[in-house]
């Protein structure tokens, strides 16, 4: 996680502010030519036909989609996931999430709309491990690489791996 700016921690502790916290979410995959940028703000105006808004941030072009987001919890006990929750306006995500069959990638950043090219905190490479379509919102469960999923123990010392021990 990257230092929080001077504005933000202003912001963060005021009571009131004028300052709004963006969620940009960048989606890859192999089966993607680009990847999916979205915007949790319509920070500005992008296009007038059709009508779209979003945030550009380092060069790129993030598409609003009304969502939210539960971040991960900070805990030694349990592995860091977070949750996606994006209104279903364009009905366009739900195929495009059932077309894919191994998990994409999404790096979520933070930034404030006055200044999208700070980036405040990073979740970098979450993996989209299950998603949950319904009419009005899409669902979408994003984990980091599990260590559960690896075998226990590593190796075994068996006279096929290690003949110089028996």
């Amino acid at each position: 996680m990257s230092s929080l700016s001077l504005t933000f921690r202003a912001a963060a502790h005021a009571e009131q502010t004028g300052e709004v916290l963006v969620f940009l979410a960048t989606v890859t995959h192999e089966s993607l030519e680009t990847p999916i940028y979205l915007s949790s703000d319509p920070t500005a105006r992008l296009s007038t036909d059709p009508l779209r808004y979003g945030t550009v941030s380092r060069g790129n072009t993030y598409d609003y989609l009304p969502m939210s987001l539960v971040l991960p919890e900070d805990s030694l006990d349990t592995e860091p996931t977070m949750q996606l929750q994006i209104d279903n306006v364009m009905r366009t995500l739900t195929p495009l999430l059932r077309s894919i069959s191994t998990p994409a990638i999404v790096t979520v950043e933070l930034v404030l709309a006055s200044t999208p090219d700070t980036v405040e905190a990073i979740w970098p490479e979450f993996e989209l491990t299950k998603s949950t379509p319904a009419a009005d919102v899409v669902a979408v469960d994003l984990t980091t690489d599990s260590d559960q999923d690896e075998p226990y123990p590593a190796g075994l010392f068996t006279p096929a791996g290690f003949p110089g021990l028996f």
